[in-house]
């Protein structure tokens, strides 16, 4: 009989290369399994194709991970890397396709981009509306990364921004203005030195606004239909540097027609309304801000903040509770 090696022969390990020799990448796309990121060597800037290291196990890589490489890390034609790292992340966007967490959407939390410094929430003034909960949902977003908002109101050649700036009056909340006659000096100077995601329903003019940022980008611009909703016209996140002498980094995401917040606590959520959390000073023990004993009413009543802002919350939490269709606190 023949003598066969035995598996037990070899002792299996758990422990792993520390990779001491990694190279530092910064992940600018992803594309079904394959990572490409720029890799800063001195004076020299290049890009390296790469896949994840099995041993990251269930990690998810993400548009904004810092990450570290090994293998071929060339950047030549038909090389490909390794990603056996993921740095710590600064700062993670997330969102749920649903706001209930009793709902299989809802338990499935995705990050829509890491190490964010800046959420740039675009917005249309016209053609179509603007959406105040759909901006509402960013802000609570934003607020629970740690990432400062900016919001950006396109179209400003259609329409005036009082009715949205009012409605936010209490927030000072930081924006600008763009129309497509005018310059983009005010918003280049808002990215410069920063790495900014830009959200927005699709046909509010997102993708229009990074092909003029950044001419090479070269991103699908779909039309706004007669109804007002226009065509999803981005299909991947994607990190574009602006050409300025700065690290400045813009990330596209596509169109999103929901930002769902059922993994966000419900003290995120109020801390996504600043001119509301005040108020609930007098709220009673485990007030859940829906009842007559809530003393938002009495807050609102007193002229201290928009009667809009506290039905926004409220149908913010009526979705999480699952009470209410989450599409339509976006309109």
């Amino acid at each position: 009989m023949r003598a066969t090696k035995s598996s037990r022969s070899r002792p299996r390990t758990r422990t792993r290369p520390k990779h001491d020799d990694a190279v530092t990448g910064f992940v600018v796309a992803v594309d079904r399994g394959r990572y490409t990121c720029v890799v800063h060597e001195g004076k020299k800037v290049f890009e390296v194709t790469a896949m994840r290291a099995r041993e990251l196990g269930r990690k998810s890589v993400v548009v904004g991970d810092e990450v570290g490489l090994v293998g071929d890390v060339t950047g030549d034609a038909g090389s490909l890397a390794r990603i056996v790292r993921i740095e710590e992340r600064r700062s993670v966007l997330r969102r749920t396709a649903d706001d209930d967490e009793t709902t299989a959407e809802g338990r499935i939390e995705r990050v829509v981009v890491a190490n964010a410094d800046q959420l740039v929430i675009v917005s249309a003034l016209a053609d179509p509306p603007p959406r105040e909960g759909f901006i509402d949902r960013c802000l609570v977003a934003a607020y629970a990364a740690d990432i400062e908002p900016l919001l950006c109101l396109t179209k400003a050649d259609l329409a005036g921004p009082e009715q949205v700036i009012g409605y936010y009056a209490e927030l000072d909340l930081d924006y600008v203005l763009t129309r497509p006659d005018g310059d983009l000096d005010e918003l280049r100077e808002r990215l410069s030195g920063r790495r900014s995601v830009l959200v927005g329903h699709s046909g509010v003019g997102k993708s229009t606004l990074v092909n003029r940022l950044i001419p090479d980008a070269r991103r699908a611009v779909g039309v706004v239909s007669a109804i007002g909703k226009g065509r999803h016209t981005s299909t991947s996140a994607v990190a574009l540097r602006l050409p300025d002498k700065r690290e400045s980094w813009i990330i596209d995401t596509p169109g999103v027609r929901s930002f769902g917040l059922a993994l966000v606590s419900s003290d995120d959520l109020l801390h996504g309304f600043p001119d509301l959390v005040e108020g609930t000073v007098d709220c009673p023990p485990n007030c859940e801000h829906t009842g007559d004993e809530c003393a938002l009413d009495a807050w609102v009543a007193q002229g201290k903040a928009d009667a809009r802002r506290l039905a926004s919350f409220r149908r913010l939490l009526a979705s999480r509770a699952g009470d209410t269709d989450p599409g339509q606190t976006s309109t």
